[in-house]
């Protein structure tokens, strides 16, 4: 009996050990199986997508197959967001190593001041143009290249002057009748003193009574010689300029004020004026002129202030900032500046993401109206206020997400054609591209030729049928060479631009309707071609009377205008306005 009771006790004991471990472990494989399912599922549900394909999805990142950009991962949930806000996750911030910078003029809130930009000019009071007083052939220039330093008095060129040599001829033969004509003498001699020859040279030519063939030219005044404007051998009539000096020991600050600044302005107010060259070094002056005339096409008038150069520091062309003293009380606007980086260009505006919340990841698109252009820096004239948070790296990373988000990005901002002839050029810096790629860019230049001169021609048959052909082009060109990530986004951002304009173009023969996407179409390609270069030179060429006014650009080969928004009726109508090399 006793030996039954000790293997029931046994038996006890081992279903309990049995349960303390195998139990336990169970439930805990149990629990770690549950948490490896769940972590399973997040990372299941965590895609990746490219920004320009959103169609594209994988569960790892990698590079997108069809344009070999980085992959980002696919945003999911916007609650609580506003129609036109997208919020991003701390991954994909990261990733794309996005960052923000508080915009506003700090210095302005605290000494009261405005700033402005401009650039350093020429004094023209200073210039000085180097005539010849007579008329002859340059047998020696003393001037070799613009920039050369010359000084009062020095020799800039000799002169072979055939109506000099017969009055020499003149003078020697009234020198031996002074006596019996004093007046014929002395007329002779005041004719030669209007072509500058001075009363030394006049006795050199009446004692020596030699006749000289060549005469010298010197310079009336000291500075540094901004334009040649005659070689040797050419042939000056009196009074034709031969050099242009610009005495650089003044030059003239020249900064552009918006309309609402002018009532803030006033000649003689002081200003500091800081060069981008000399960060650290700051130029004391006084505003000594505003210009009466407003520009009505910038809405801004010219202020300018002279300052002293007198070691050559300050060189004409620098990109210059002042800062305007403001008397006390006045409610001067707060001025906004913003990296050039921070602005996405459609070709139609000019866009940045403002993050609305301080907290969490919220962007939203904002248009925004540029002002003048300082350096790397745009000075806002409407759309952002003093201390709101912009992107300044990653714009175009933060715009993908929010069209993958189905939100408005630059891509969906607006259809109509509306192109700002004032801005669409500027900030557009050539990037370094392979020589393949500036192939593939000309040939779709070479179709647009073919489209734009048959326009010019009121043809609309040829444009129809050379979209399709322009189409083709565009597709060739292979994003996969463009390694820079800068260059990448950039044709990545045309590219669709310049498809839907030729598509456009391809479905209509009524020419005006054409004509309204060739506007579009090459907005973009100016852009592009802007950017990229296709190793030939071509002219940027505007209308202000297109589109209703608002004016409208084309690329050409030729200076000579012919206008293909207007063919025959006003094939004239239009101006160069940049070059392209």
């Amino acid at each position: 009996m006793k030996k039954y009771i000790i293997y029931f006790a046994i038996l006890v004991l081992g279903l309990a050990l049995g349960y303390v471990f195998f139990g336990t472990n169970s439930d805990v494989a149990s629990d770690n199986h549950d948490s490896h399912s769940i972590e399973s599922a997040e990372g299941k549900n965590q895609m990746w997508t490219c920004s320009m394909h959103p169609q594209i999805m994988q569960p790892e990142p990698g590079e997108c197959p069809l344009c070999g950009m980085d992959l980002i991962p696919a945003e999911e949930g916007a609650e609580g967001l506003s129609p036109n806000e997208i919020r991003m996750t701390k991954n994909a911030m990261s990733l794309a190593n996005i960052q923000t910078t508080i915009v506003g003029d700090a210095t302005e809130s605290e000494d009261n001041s405005l700033l402005l930009s401009g650039k350093i000019m020429p004094n023209e009071e200073a210039n000085a143009v180097q005539a010849s007083y007579f008329e002859g052939r340059i047998e020696k220039l003393n001037v070799n290249f613009t920039g050369e330093k010359v000084r009062k008095g020095q020799l800039l060129a000799t002169i072979y002057a055939p109506a000099l040599v017969a009055a020499q001829q003149e003078l020697l033969t009234a020198a031996t009748m002074k006596e019996s004509q004093p007046a014929l003498y002395n007329a002779v001699r005041n004719k030669l003193k209007l072509w500058k020859l001075t009363e030394k040279q006049i006795e050199q030519i009446e004692t020596s009574g030699k006749v000289s063939e060549n005469f010298p030219i010197y310079a009336t005044v000291s500075g540094t010689v901004s334009e040649k404007l005659a070689e040797v051998g050419d042939y000056v009539s009196q009074g034709q300029p031969i050099v242009k000096v610009s005495d650089l020991g003044t030059v003239w600050a020249i900064f552009d004020a918006y309309e609402n600044q002018i009532s803030q302005l006033k000649e003689g107010q002081k200003i500091t004026v800081t060069a981008n060259a000399y960060p650290n070094k700051e130029f004391e002056a006084v505003v000594s002129f505003i210009d009466p005339r407003l520009n009505t096409q910038s809405r801004t008038v010219s202020v300018r202030a002279t300052l002293n150069n007198k070691e050559g520091v300050l060189k004409p062309g620098m990109f210059v900032v002042s800062k305007v003293q403001m008397a006390s009380g006045n409610e001067n606007k707060e001025q906004i500046s913003i990296p050039a980086s921070a602005v996405l260009w459609t070709g139609n505006r000019s866009l940045v993401y403002v993050k609305t919340n301080p907290d969490e990841p919220v962007f939203e698109m904002r248009e925004v109206g540029l002002g003048a252009k300082s350096g790397d820096l745009y000075t806002i004239i409407d759309g952002l206020s003093n201390g709101e948070e912009v992107v300044t790296n990653g714009t175009f990373t933060v715009d993908a997400a929010a069209q993958l988000q189905g939100k408005r990005s630059m891509m969906n901002v607006g259809e109509e054609i509306e192109i700002d002839p004032l801005h669409h050029l500027d900030g557009i810096e050539r990037l370094e591209v392979p020589s393949e790629f500036r192939k593939q860019l000309k040939a779709v230049f070479n179709d647009y030729m073919v489209m734009e001169n048959a326009l010019v021609q009121d043809n609309s048959e040829i444009p129809q049928n050379t979209a399709s052909s322009l189409l083709k082009s565009i597709k060739k060109v292979d994003m996969k060479l463009l390694k820079d990530d800068a260059a990448h986004n950039k044709w990545m951002q045309l590219d669709k631009e310049l498809q839907e304009a030729a598509t456009e173009i391809s479905k209509t023969s009524d020419i005006k309707m054409q004509r309204d996407n060739f506007i579009a179409l090459s907005a973009h390609l100016i852009n592009a071609v802007k950017t990229f270069g296709i190793d030939q030179k071509v002219y940027v060429e505007y209308c202000p009377m297109v589109n209703n006014d608002v004016g409208a650009f084309w690329l050409s080969t030729e200076e000579e205008i012919l206008n293909p928004y207007f063919g025959a009726s006003m094939l004239r109508c239009g101006e160069v306005t940049d070059e392209i090399d």
